[in-house]
Formats: structure tokens, sequence, C-alpha cells
């Protein structure tokens, strides 16, 4: 028993020595989140603070809250209903935030204590004067695993020296607000998102392992999604480890080992003489890579988590059923090319390297902004490292953040994901009610004040005070803003629809076209039917004008005339239509007979000329007295 310890103790401490050689020279990246201090004046400003590996933070978000340092049970190792201390926020209060100090228990327990007792938050000072460290959770037992999964609230370590700042302040009677802010801890570069899964195929590693599998299951159908629409560009990882050179031929060596020794696995059930061996593990870890990689060459990568869900489901160690053949039948349930994949996983026993696993090798080392990966699981969105509970609502909050403001999907917008900002007062955003069109444009950091584009009218202004309508068209959204109005089957309308933002008071009304047009008075005004014989009678928009006795207003002229001379007019106009066209038809008669006349000449003429040289029909022979001979 004690050899086969010390051979374990040999080979654990070769995973973990040569874990770390691979990334000699990359390094831990500590995901940070802004601290801001708001009050009081002599502490005022900004500090970071590390992001914990457990909770939910709140990415893409930020939180107000006043700091509380609790009197008693400062490092928060006990709960604080013993002491009978509340963090509960009263009604219209800022949330409860609440300092404790490092030491003596695990960082989890110090948060999930203090939110049993009500925090909204946990800021943990350190004890040292260090660099900012990541709150992680200590190794799950029965007693961590329950209170480590049902923490919500998010939590970060601060500097010793800036934790010394705050209890001052605490202490001297100050109100200290502070704001957290993780807004910025994810870049958001672009309209799409990376990220990137670093996940285990071991279904008996304990609680990490079941919340992981947990996890897949309910995010998948929110990832296939967001790929199938082209949001997101997800890749999935797999760590692994090589054997100490000393050990490649040892036993423990082989069993955890494929390739001899250049990629291992940890013993699922930590005991080398029962159960499956990490060889498994890293085969099926290895499977699980060559699906991703086939996948994506058909153009459908998001059947990888089809593949390891069923799997999960069909496969579990617990039944004796992780292995090849429930695993081939998995890959042909779906459709894949089995064939295609085993070319992918190459031979285990080959004494080379397989590529496929080289590369994750390479790939836990850390590049630009993101650390070595190190822990197990691990989300990476747009190569910052996720750091929280892995939980889907979470998530999602990390990656919503990861796109450029107002490019988000629709999902990143549910209620279940962010708080609509435009609901609230409209954002603080214009609005035109009347025409139900609002600048507000809600998006997963808050909201934007944006002039809107209404079927294809482009309006132009600040987003926060005005919004017009400009270019063809505006006057179909709201009437262009101008002033309009409709009585007895008549409308008019101030807007110009000549590509302009302009208002104008059309003929008959006088006003600013905004707000209002007056009808003008043009009989009183004395701007028509000012002819002696006229009465004036003013009309909405217009006027009618009318003559006394058999007279008839001619609107052009303002004058009035008489019937009898409009008939005779009439009779006069149809008299010239008459004598016109009998001109016209003489005139074509003569054209007529003119052409006949000139043809009759043509052809006698033509006639007498050709019987010259020759006779005709009607004549008889010509007697020839050229050759006659004379005696």
């Amino acid at each position: 028993m004690k050899k086969l310890w010390r051979s374990t103790l040999a080979l654990i401490l070769g995973f973990l020595l040569l874990s770390v050689a691979p990334s000699s020279m990359g390094r831990f990246v500590v995901e940070k989140n802004s601290l801001t201090v708001t009050s009081p004046e002599k502490i005022k400003g900004t500090y970071d603070s590390a992001i914990g590996n457990f909770g939910i933070p709140q990415y893409g978000g930020s939180m107000a809250g006043s700091v509380v340092y609790p009197k008693d049970n400062q490092k928060g190792c006990k709960e604080f209903d013993e002491s009978g201390i509340s963090f509960k926020s009263k009604p219209g209060a800022l949330p409860t935030i609440v300092l404790l100090d490092r030491g003596s228990c695990f960082f989890a327990l110090k948060v999930w204590n203090a939110q049993k007792a009500g925090a909204s938050a946990v800021l943990v000072a350190d004890d040292i004067e260090e660099n900012l460290i990541t709150m992680d959770t200590p190794e799950e037992d029965g007693s961590s695993a329950k209170y480590i999964e049902n923490i919500t609230i998010p939590s970060a370590l601060i500097e010793k020296s800036f934790g010394i700042k705050l209890k001052d302040a605490i202490s001297g009677g100050d109100m200290v607000n502070v704001n957290l802010d993780w807004r910025e801890a994810v870049p958001h570069p672009d309209d799409r998102v990376e990220y990137e899964l670093w996940t285990n195929s071991n279904d008996e590693c304990g609680v990490k392992c079941d919340m992981l599998m947990e996890f897949v299951k309910d995010f998948k159908g929110a990832a296939q999604i967001l790929e199938k629409g082209g949001y997101t560009q997800f890749t999935p990882h797999y760590i692994t480890w090589y054997c100490p050179q000393a050990f490649t031929l040892s036993k423990q060596c082989k069993s955890q080992c494929i390739n001899h020794g250049r990629y291992c696995a940890p013993d699922p059930e930590q005991d080398f003489s029962t159960g499956y061996d990490g060889k498994n593990v890293v085969i099926e870890n290895l499977r699980q890579l060559c699906v991703y990689k086939v996948a994506n060459e058909t153009k459908k990568p998001w059947v990888w988590w089809d593949y390891v869900t069923d799997f999960q489901i069909r496969c579990p160690m617990k039944e004796k059923k992780y292995n090849k053949e429930c695993a081939d039948a998995v890959i042909k349930s779906l459709g894949l090319d089995l064939k295609k994949i085993e070319k992918c996983m190459g031979d285990p026993d080959a004494d080379s390297d397989n590529p496929v696993l080289k590369e994750e090798q390479d790939a836990q080392v850390g590049k630009g902004s993101r650390g070595d990966v190190t822990i197990l699981p691990t989300l990476v969105v747009n190569n910052r490292q996720y750091r929280g509970k892995l939980e889907k609502g979470a998530v999602m909050k990390a990656i919503c953040s990861g796109f450029e403001e107002t490019t988000e999907p629709a999902v990143c917008l549910s209620s279940d994901v962010e708080t609509n900002e435009c609901l609230d007062n409209n954002g603080g955003c214009w609005q035109d009610k009347a025409a139900n069109i609002t600048a507000c444009k809600d998006t997963f950091r808050g909201r934007v004040c944006e002039c809107p584009l209404v079927d294809g009218v482009q309006f132009k202004g600040d987003g926060y005070t005005t919004c017009e309508a400009s270019g063809p068209g505006r006057c179909k959204i709201n009437n262009g803003g101008c002033w309009h109005d409709a009585r007895n089957g008549h409308a008019f309308s101030a807007c110009l629809d000549d590509g302009h933002v302009k208002c104008q008071c059309p003929a008959g009304f006088k006003g600013d076209g905004i707000k209002n047009c007056d009808d003008i008075d043009e009989c009183k005004e004395k701007k028509a039917c000012q002819c002696p014989e006229c009465s004036c009678t003013n009309t909405w928009g217009s006027y009618d004008c009318s003559c006394s006795g058999d007279l008839l207003y001619i609107r052009d002229h303002d004058a009035c005339i008489s019937k009898t001379a409009s008939q005779g007019g009439k009779s006069a106009w149809a008299a010239f239509w008459v004598i016109l066209l009998g001109l016209v038809v003489a005139a074509a008669g003569a054209y007529l007979v003119y052409k006949y006349r000139i043809r009759s000449y043509m052809d006698s003429e033509i006639r007498a000329i050709m019987a010259q040289y020759m006779p005709l029909d009607s004549q008889g022979e010509v007697v020839n007295h050229v050759n006659d001979e004379r005696a």
C-alpha cells in the first residue's frame, strides 16, 4: 500500500511540475474589475479589485453600494446571525457591500456567511502587501460543496493598503460609498464574440464535474442559437499534462497517459487499482476535440454540444459505458463521419506527437491579455478569463458584455439577462409619443440615445432633446413634425417633402408651420374678390367670390363678366373652329387636285418623248426614208 502511495505521489508531483513546464513562458493573469470610491472626498478615486472565481459577477453591469465593516466577526468565518448582525438594506437605501479581512477560513466561506446575512457584495481586504490574486473555491468536500454552489453575490479581493483606507474612513464616521463596475471586464471590440471552454470528459471528479456537466446541458440551447446566428465563435479545449521522463515506463504512467507519456490525465477515481484510468479520459477528450473539428469542417460546429451532452447522458462512468462503443453510437446518431473522427484521433500507442493534443498543450500557455489556463473548468471570453460561477445566466452576461454596444443579439436583451433602461422615463432620451417613436435604444450595458431610422426616414439630432425627420418621405412620419389639420373633407399640411427639414404653412394660412397655421381671411384683408360687382365669403383655407346678377366671376383676373358675353365668346370660338376646319379641308382638297394635275401632265410628257423613239401600239409603222434608193 505504501509503495502505491509513493508511486501515486511521484506521479502527481510529476503532473504538477510538468503542468507548469509548458507554461514557463506564460503567466497567470488576475481578472480585475474597476472599483470607484465616490465618497468620502479624502479617499475618492478608482482602485483595482480581483474578481472572485465563485458567485455571480455582474458582467456588463455595475453596482453602487455603501461599505460596511462589521464590529465583530471581521474575517467572516462564522455566521453573522450568531452575533445578531444583519446587512440587509432598508427600503430606498443603497445595497450593502461588506468589507471583510483575509485569513482563518476559505474566501468562499466568508462570502457565503455575508450573503446569508443580507450582503449584496463582499470585498475581502488582503492581509499582506502583495499583487492581487484570484480568490478561488476550495477543493470541494461534503461541507463546502453546498454553499459554494449557492453563492450568488459578487466578490472581489482588494489590496491591504486600500482596505486600511476604507476601514479608517468607516471608523471615522464617514459614509463610504463605492461603485463596482464590471462593464469593461470583458473587451467588446465588434459584433462577434469569441469564447472557449476548457473542459474535461471525466464525470467522476466530484462537485466541479457535476457543475460542469449541468452547465453544458443548460447552456447548450443558447450556445447553439448564438453560433447558428453567426454571433459567436466557440472553441472547446481540453487540458492535458505529460509524464516525467523518469516515469514514462512505470505502470502508473502507462495507465494514465497515451503516446508514451506525452498526454496524460489524472485517474478519475484517484485509485490506480480500480475503475477507469486516466488514459481513458485522455482518449475521450481527444475524441471530443475531433468531433468538434469534423463538425466545424461541415460548417456545423454547434454539433459538439449535442455530442457532449448525449455522451454524458448515454455513456456515464457510473454505468460502465464510458467507452469507444458507446461513443461511436452517439457519433452515428448525430450523422457525423466516424472514419474522419478516427483518422483525426490518430494512434494513441504511437511514440510520437499527436497534432491535436500538442496544439491543446500549446494553447494552455497564456497569450496577450489572457493568462495561463490552470483552473478547470475555465471559460475565456474575448481572450479574458471568466471569473465566477459557471451558470447559464452568469455566463450569458459575460458573453453579452463582449459585444460592441448596439450590436447585441436579441437573446442578450431579454429580461432574463438584462434590464431594459428605456422602460424607465424613456432612458432620458428624445421621444415622440404621438408617433410612438423614441431615440432610446436598449443595450446590454444600459442604453444609448440615438435618433432612429423609421420606415426609411432618418431622424437627425442629438438624441436627447431633439430628433427631426429628414430626407424624402419624412412627411409620412408624423407629418414631419409640422402642423397639419383637416376640415370638411379637406386636409392641409405645412410639411414640404423636398428633402429638407422645413415646415411652411400652405397657401391661405400663416404661422410658424410647426405648432400653428392660422387661416387667412382674404376677404377682410382685401387680398381677393375686390372687383366692384364681387361679393366675398371667407372659407377655411380659401375663399368664395360671387358676382351679382348674371355676372360670372373669373378668379385669375379677379373680375366679373356677363354670362351673355361668356356665351358669345363661346359662339365666336365655335365659329372660329368651324372656319378653321373648313380651311383645312379646302387646303387638303386643293393639294390633292394639284397632285393629280401634276401627275397627269408628267404622264403625257413622258409618252410624247417615248413616241419619238419607238412606235406605240396605237400608232402605225413609221416609214423610214433614209435608205430609199433614188434612180
